[in-house]
């Protein structure tokens, strides 16, 4: 095979079967980056909603660069990884002040950006400006791997260089530089799957080395994962007056500036929380429990219904008696939003209330 056979045939699969995706009915650096930035460890279908609102809200840089956090969060909900959306904000509002609004086009300059790392970089040079610029996700590690039966890990930098070779080799027969990095991704999407790999419908598949030799579904190698780590949580939920108790999470760590219950890692830490901010109260039996798994680690939530003894009306900051509307829009931090909904479901009509 040579690097031009593979060009041609790749980008004859992908002008074929091409989904049609709202990300690209133009090039525009900046839907682009929003596009790239919801796609990380997220689902195309669903994404496509998400960008829909967004981009409705926040047509051009300008305007998500004066938008709010609350804006920006209240859209991004749902979608997890919160700090990719304060990054792009942030990428946003630098490109704005530093570049009139305008995406450089320069490699250096795209991934010394907030949030963008070499395959953003990548994704955005090629597909906007055309520019012969790898973008390797674990799609198109996954693709090239078995392509090339790569039988070092993916993780290891040796292999990630071996594979940006040979995509810059595919490039430089053709300079159809965004068409390649998007069929890479889509290749791997639709077609070289984890798991039962679609190698009938795949253009590659006479080329394939993996194939070839019947190990596609050993690739890619992996380092062992690190073991998920169980965190015990326990929450209190205090409704009082037709308010309810939220806490504001610090502005920096896991789930940053989002509201949630107040939380601690036992049920002596969680009363004396509640003891420190003004309030005095006993924890009933569980109500109920949930478990919310992150990328590493483990939430096993076990949610209590507090008796008040003793309340402080006046609260401090980062702590707020909220009514129903305000428990409905505020911006909850990854599982409190299930015990917000459970609280509005089952308590609803109390939390109308308007007396004590």
């Amino acid at each position: 095979m040579t690097d031009e056979q593979l060009t041609l045939s790749l980008l004859d699969w992908y002008d074929r079967t091409r989904r049609d995706l709202p990300w690209r009915s133009d090039n525009d650096p900046y839907r682009i980056w929003v596009s790239e930035i919801m796609l990380q460890q997220t689902r195309v279908e669903t994404v496509i909603p998400y960008y829909q609102r967004f981009l409705e809200r926040f047509p051009d840089m300008q305007a998500l660069a004066g938008a709010s956090e609350e804006d920006l969060m209240s859209l991004w909900q749902g979608l997890g990884y919160y700090s990719r959306a304060r990054n792009l904000q942030r990428g946003v509002r630098e490109v704005v002040e530093h570049y009139g609004g305008q995406m450089p086009d320069s490699h250096e300059a795209v991934v010394s950006l907030p949030g963008i790392g070499a395959y953003t970089a990548g994704a955005i040079l090629s597909i906007a400006h055309n520019k012969p610029e790898p973008a390797i996700d674990g799609n198109v590690l996954r693709v090239l791997s078995r392509l090339l039966k790569i039988e070092d890990p993916i993780e290891q930098p040796g292999t990630k260089r071996r594979i940006d070779s040979a995509i810059r080799a595919m490039m430089a027969t053709i300079p159809r530089y965004g068409d390649i990095t998007q069929a890479l991704m889509e290749l791997g999407a639709i077609v070289c799957l984890p798991r039962n790999p679609c190698c009938e419908e795949c253009p590659w598949t006479e080329f394939c080395s993996a194939r070839q030799n019947g190990v596609q579904g050993l690739l890619p190698l992996k380092k062992s994962p690190s073991p998920v780590r169980i965190v015990e949580v326990y929450t209190g939920v205090l409704i009082a007056g037709g308010r309810v108790l939220a806490m504001k999470r610090p502005p920096k760590g896991l789930l940053a500036g989002m509201w949630e219950f107040p939380s601690a890692q036992t049920t002596g830490q969680l009363a004396a929380l509640f003891q420190v901010t003004g309030h005095e109260v006993t924890l009933e039996p569980e109500w109920f429990s949930l478990t919310h798994t992150f990328s590493h680690r483990e939430w096993q939530m076990h949610i209590y219904l507090c008796q008040a003894m003793r309340i402080q009306e006046k609260t401090a900051d980062g702590i707020r008696w909220m009514d129903r509307d305000e428990l409905q829009k505020a911006i909850w931090a990854g599982p409190n939003r299930k015990v917000a909904a459970r609280v509005d479901k089952d308590f609803g009509k109390l939390l109308q209330e308007k007396g004590s």
